[in-house]
């Protein structure tokens, strides 16, 4: 027993001077005593296996080597936020979000870390695992590397929940990032060039003792959880650090929107000063119950906003225009530039949108252009230095053929884009339709590339997605690459796809404006392939959410005899083309025809859920009270100016218990 306290104690001592070395910068003892320190737990947890502990501070040097990286489905689903760019932008935000909620609206302003977004998760104190982005929906298991990282927490003190979710960034500080650069140099190797890039690229290093040599550090800000006792997002960011995390300490609450530019405007020189790349500042709602009454989009909360600083800018000259043709047959121009250093990247081509925008800007082959990256990921065109415009310069005419199968181009009066009509016969819209079709948020096939999917068409394997599930491994053994284990791979993940779910399914089939959020309200609205191909366009239009544009293209796609043959394949491929007996149970029309709002909080189940027994029994969840709001189910605290809206519209409140007894339960 005495080893074992001794070990415990070495344990809670090296944590201690971990803590306030990496997340306080406060260390109070020397690198050498703490080495000593190290050494003789090493050598006591050698000698005593028994008492082996997954999160020891021995554990932080690596050694585990990971050949394959686990994707996990987020507890929490991961969203990404909306963009502004300028104040008007957040006083419209502001506007959206006092129409939304009732009483007074603070404000936590953040710094926006450029780094690799990750999800920690910890039960009863101890890291469990540690997941990227991803998607948002899910994303890879990455745990054994970010358990080398000395900020992040592996044993949490104080008063945390027994399970949640903490999600931050990945990043690499510059003076880290210029001391890795400087021994690649001196080793004759190519320098990296950005810490974003580079602190991404080694949480997906094969081995862990590569990524504990390098100088990362995970700078956490959003606590993610049921039942948290939590209040504020500014409380949440101060629990974090209690429990040991390495919060950022410029946060801060602002009173107003007045404030908040302030913030901005402070932070857009001062960032300069700091040791992490930063390209913006993000704005959250601070009180956590208006955050869960204002929700989300498809994409986004509405309760936060990221500001993004000024776009860093380049001038370069633009060689030539070429085109590129999408799996829907837009037709996409491209500038290719002389390469040229932007925002820690080097940027040789920059998307020119269409044919107006070159147009509008009088872009032409050898002129010197402004080169900016669009919330600093996509680099865009943005003007043209005309006074280095060469003399011969010759106005840039649109194409008129597809530059892949010479089909000519057509374009609708209310279209920007340009389009390829020969969607059968066009290389890369056959190959882009099928490579949506086996994507990660469609069907999901393991096994299976977009380099492989460009091969198999090329060879005449297969022409559209249905074919891929007449595959044999005999067809598959003489192509190029393909080993008997790959061709077998393959061939299994197309079989396993056949229980992916139907509204999965329905976004894989690439029709057009059928997005994932789209093709779960239709999914969920017809439950079948075949009571959605026989719906006219009214009656799609009465659907939640579906304007004409995607109605008329849905009606379309399902009118033409080739799709209906491909849907007719895939339904004999026993694809699932129809929702599940387990999802169709827990589905009624019991609220059909219902307008719900949802104000308050609530104690029986939580308001995410209480939304989905909206919809999973045939009514809309409405975010605001109208006249044609049926009633609203009003849970405790809920704003006063919702309740006078609705009495004077004569609109019935209804409780939680009354509303759970309309469903039966």
């Amino acid at each position: 027993m005495e080893i074992e306290q001794q070990i415990q104690s070495l344990r809670e001592e090296l944590r201690q001077h971990n803590y306030n070395y990496y997340v306080l910068d406060a260390p109070v003892i020397s690198d050498f005593e703490f080495d000593t320190k190290l050494k003789q737990l090493q050598e006591l947890e050698a000698a005593h296996p028994e008492f082996h502990d997954p999160n020891s501070p021995t554990l932080r040097v690596g050694g585990q080597v990971t050949k394959n990286f686990n994707t996990l489905v987020h507890e929490h689903r991961m969203y990404s936020l909306d963009n502004s760019y300028s104040k008007e932008d957040l006083l419209d935000w502001e506007k959206r979000i006092k129409k939304a909620v009732d009483g007074p609206v603070e404000y936590t302003c953040e710094l926006k870390y450029d780094g690799a977004s990750m999800s920690l998760t910890y039960q009863d104190g101890q890291l469990e695992k540690a997941v990227t982005r991803g998607d948002g929906v899910q994303g890879d298991e990455v745990t054994t590397n970010i358990r080398t990282i000395k900020s992040v927490p592996l044993q949490l003190k104080g008063d945390f929940p027994s399970r949640f979710d903490i999600r931050g960034e990945i990043v690499l500080p510059f003076a880290g990032f210029e001391a890795m650069n400087a021994a690649r140099v001196a080793a004759g190797e190519e320098p990296y060039r950005n810490p974003r890039n580079t602190a991404s690229g080694s949480l997906k290093l094969q081995d862990s003792s590569e990524v504990a040599k390098r100088p990362l550090e995970c700078l956490l800000y959003s606590v993610v959880g049921n039942n948290l006792g939590l209040t504020t997002q500014f409380e949440s960011l101060e629990k974090a650090a209690s429990w040991g995390f390495k919060v950022p300490k410029h946060a801060v609450l602002a009173k107003s929107i007045d404030e908040v530019l302030e913030y901005i405007n402070h932070w857009d020189v001062a960032r300069h000063e700091l040791p992490y790349e930063t390209d913006g500042v993000v704005i959250k709602v601070n009180n956590l119950r208006q955050q869960e009454e204002l929700g989300f989009t498809a994409k986004a909360p509405r309760w936060a906003m990221a500001y993004k600083f000024q776009a860093e800018q380049a001038s370069a000259v633009l060689h030539t225009i070429t085109y590129q043709v999408g799996r829907t047959g837009a037709i996409t121009p491209v500038a290719n530039l002389e390469p040229v250093s932007l925002a820690g990247t080097i940027v040789k081509r920059a998307s020119l949108h269409n044919a107006d925008q070159i147009a509008k800007l009088d872009i032409r082959e050898g002129d010197t252009v402004y080169v900016e990256k669009g919330g600093e990921i996509i680099p865009k065109i943005v003007g043209v230095d005309l006074s280095q415009r060469p003399a011969d310069s010759q106005p840039t005419k649109y194409i008129t053929h597809c530059p892949e199968c010479q089909t000519e181009l057509v374009r609708a009066a209310d279209e920007a884009l340009h389009y390829c009509p020969n969607e059968t016969g066009c290389f890369p819209q056959i190959v882009g339709r099928i490579q949506h079709y086996i994507s990660r948020k469609a069907m999901d096939i393991e096994g299976l590339g977009g380099e492989t999917v460009a091969l198999l068409v090329k060879e005449g394997l297969i022409t559209n997605y249905a074919d891929l599930y007449e595959l044999r491994v005999d067809q598959l053994l003489p192509l190029e690459r393909m080993a008997q284990k790959s061709a077998e791979n393959l061939v299994e993940g197309v079989a396993k796809s056949r229980e992916i779910p139907f509204e999965r399914v329905l976004f894989a089939l690439g029709i057009r404006y059928v997005g994932e959020t789209v093709a779960k309200k239709l999914a969920r609205h017809y439950k079948s392939i075949e009571a959605l191909s026989q719906a006219s366009e009214d009656d799609l239009i009465g659907v939640d959410e579906i304007g004409s544009a995607i109605a008329q293209s849905v009606v379309q796609w399902f009118m033409e005899e080739k799709h209906q043959q491909l849907v007719s394949r895939l339904q004999a491929a026993g694809v699932q083309l129809q929702l599940s007996e387990e999802v169709l149970a827990n589905q009624t029309d019991t609220l059909k025809g219902d307008v719900v709002v949802v104000s308050g909080v609530f104690h029986r189940v939580s308001r995410t859920e209480l939304k989905k027994l909206i919809e999973d029994n045939g009514g809309k969840v409405s975010s605001s009270i109208s006249s044609k709001t049926t009633y609203v189910v009003a849970g405790d605290k809920m704003g006063p100016s919702k309740r006078t809206k609705a009495e004077s519209l004569g609109v019935a409140l209804i409780t939680e218990d009354e509303f759970l007894a309309k469903l039966g339960q």
